[in-house]
């Protein structure tokens, strides 16, 4: 094994203990976590070779889990190029392989210290899988080449065999999502891996030095550190005191109201009745239409509800008829008619009429027909 890697392993490892054992001092321990993983290194296959011209390097891939902090599980691939050759000719050949495992990792040292940070963790590494192996070139030529070279069962093509590994795994932590590995695997192959047959499993042992990214930490609560104080609550504040309830305020008089006196009742002055009546009359007649015959009885109605009020009568003739000593004529007719029939017919008292004539001297109405009137007023 080369002596460079495990080296650089160890320097890696003292760099960071420090900084890790601070790190692990503030959080619980480290429940769960998946990562993946580059791996690089060398290889060996043990055959009747000498072994310093046997190491060829190797590269892995893997993604993995830790389900509790003792046990986890991943998928490995690894491979490049194995070696392998006749010591007695010193000849040797090359031909690529991949192997692919599903691996259980057991934590040993969480196994036994469970509830520490630690710097170092080593882990126990055991699985199956298969191996593929493919373009012999080298063997070929090297055979058509030597005739004292006798291969009979040499692959052609290639060859599908098992592979059973078991190993060991030394890692620490970089930071939270970065650790470092050195890890050494023993795989059991199927004979004829190196195209020879021994009548037992090939044997190949690899050495890597691996980085990982890791993702979806769980971590325990951390413990309180030793020595620590915990402070409990302080006693519950009293209750603010209850204020006492303010005095109850002293009734305010209340001065009696005195009653409105009751308002004056108030006067109705009736105004006393009044009556204006019109009627009209045809030219040369001196009775009233009979529109006219209904208002002098009105009229009568009016005096006898009223028998202390007088009423006047006007008698009136209109301009376009006649000449004003003929219109004064009727105009005055027209008044006295309409008393008589008051007096006779209604039984009014003489002496309560007044009745006067203006002829044509005045013409009340704008229309000329209307003229031909009495107008009668009682106050």
């Amino acid at each position: 094994m080369n002596k460079n890697i495990i080296l650089a392993f160890a320097l890696c490892v003292f760099a960071f203990e420090s900084m890790t054992a601070q790190v692990g001092k503030k959080r619980g321990a480290l429940e769960s976590y998946s990562y993946i993983e580059v791996q690089a290194g060398e290889q060996l296959t043990f055959t009747n070779a000498k072994m310093d011209k046997l190491l060829t390097p190797v590269g892995a891939f893997s993604i993995g889990h830790y389900f509790t902090p003792v046990v986890g599980a991943r998928l490995h691939v690894n491979g490049w190029k194995a070696k392998s050759g006749f010591s007695d000719i010193d000849r040797y050949y090359k031909w690529n392989y991949v192997t692919a495992d599903a691996d259980l990792m057991l934590n040993i040292t969480n196994m036994f210290c469970r509830n520490k940070w630690k710097a170092l963790n080593l882990i126990l590494v055991g699985g199956f899988g298969l191996n593929n192996t493919w373009n012999n070139t080298e063997l070929k030529e090297l055979v058509a080449a030597n005739s004292q070279i006798d291969v009979p069962l040499m692959w052609k093509k290639n060859r599908l065999g098992h592979n059973i590994r078991a190993g060991l795994r030394l890692e620490t932590n970089m930071s939270k999502p970065l650790g470092l590995s050195l890890e050494v695997d023993a795989n059991s192959l199927n004979d004829r891996f190196n195209s020879k047959t021994n009548d037992h499993d090939d044997w190949m042992v690899t050495g890597m030095l691996g980085i990982s990214f890791r993702f979806g930490h769980k971590y325990k609560s951390a413990p309180a550190p030793e020595g620590s104080i915990t402070i409990m609550p302080g006693k519950a504040p009293e209750p603010a005191p209850v204020p006492e309830p303010a005095p109850e305020p002293k009734p305010v008089p209340v001065k009696a109201v005195e009653p409105t006196p009751a308002p004056e009742p108030v006067k109705v002055v009736i105004a006393p009745e009044a009556i204006h009546e019109e009627a009209f009359y045809q030219i040369s007649i001196s009775d009233p239409d009979k529109d006219g015959a209904g208002k002098l009885q009105k009229v009568a109605e009016f005096m006898k509800r009223n028998p202390d009020r007088n009423i006047s009568i006007v008698g009136y003739a209109d301009k376009n008829t006649g000449n004003p000593k003929i219109n004064m004529m009727y105009s005055q007719k027209r008044a006295e008619k309409a008393k008589n029939e008051l007096v006779n017919k209604y039984g009014i008292d003489a002496s309560r009429i007044f009745t006067s004539a203006k002829g044509d001297t005045v013409q009340p109405f704008a229309e000329n027909d209307k003229n031909r009137c009495v107008i009668i007023d009682g106050k």
